[in-house]
């Protein structure tokens, strides 16, 4: 393959973008900076084997996604913690990030409702057949975490009515009601920007990337009983899981 030439320019803001990409993984795990404090800018340059204007332009751009803040005769600090969410294993959000601190769930809608021809035809249901909508606030030791939109199936999620939303996963709650165990979900995650309610609800801009999680969940014998729509805050959460390469193998169901 021939070899093609860059500018000055552009090779600079492609290593920025490279260091940018190293430093936000430490960020992001934890611990990578002791207080939170990052090396100055001339130790991340022999760090990094490159110029202190690629650092610079590196430190900006993680100042622009809003993990470090950079303040004359103080230097670039870490501005806020990131919190790890493992997509290998089916789980609810308290589940998840119980060593991070507290989940709490505002609900905000919850009501009998005829879905949309498309929840419907996700969830198994006949034209008519009613589901219960939920729509919660989710928030991490007091600060908003995700918008959450639910669909359940009228015979699992009639009797979330009468149970604690407040502090308790529904993940947890559908099985107690079902007398079963979720088995699988479809997940599908991608970038969405927030829309005025949701940006109003999460208190972030309107426009911000958002991270947008469409999950699918089934119970253990392949009945699909929760649609959700989640939108995370991007700057508070990252995804993380573990892929093995394997042949790939028809699922049993649905």
């Amino acid at each position: 393959m021939e070899r093609v030439a860059l500018d000055d320019r552009r090779r600079r803001a492609d290593r920025a973008r490279q260091v940018a990409d190293l430093l936000r993984r430490q960020i992001i795990q934890g611990g990578g900076f002791p207080r939170g404090q990052l090396p100055l800018e001339a130790a991340l340059a022999r760090e990094f084997d490159t110029s202190r204007n690629v650092v610079r332009e590196a430190l900006d751009l993680l100042r622009e996604e809003g993990l470090v803040e950079r303040c004359p005769g103080v230097g670039t600090t870490v501005a806020a913690e990131k919190y790890p969410h493992g997509l290998h294993r089916l789980l609810g959000l308290a589940e998840t990030l119980h060593e991070h601190g507290q989940v709490t769930n505002q609900v905000r809608t919850m009501t009998l409702m005829e879905p949309p021809a498309p929840v419907s035809a996700r969830l198994g249901l006949e034209p008519g057949e009613q589901v219960v909508y939920l729509e919660r606030l989710r928030s991490l030791n007091g600060l908003p975490l995700s918008l959450d939109l639910t669909y359940l199936v009228r015979d699992v999620g009639e009797p979330l009515f009468d149970e604690d939303l407040t502090s308790n996963d529904i993940f947890v709650l559908l099985e107690g009601i079902a007398g079963r165990p979720l088995g699988m979900a479809e997940l599908t995650l991608e970038a969405v920007n927030a829309d005025p309610h949701t940006a109003a609800a999460l208190g972030t801009p309107r426009g911000a990337a958002l991270l947008m999680v469409e999950r699918l969940t089934y119970l253990a014998d392949g009945r699909p009983v929760d649609l959700e729509f989640i939108r995370f805050r991007g700057d508070r959460l990252t995804m993380r899981g573990h892929l093995r390469r394997t042949p790939e193998e028809e699922p049993a169901w649905p």
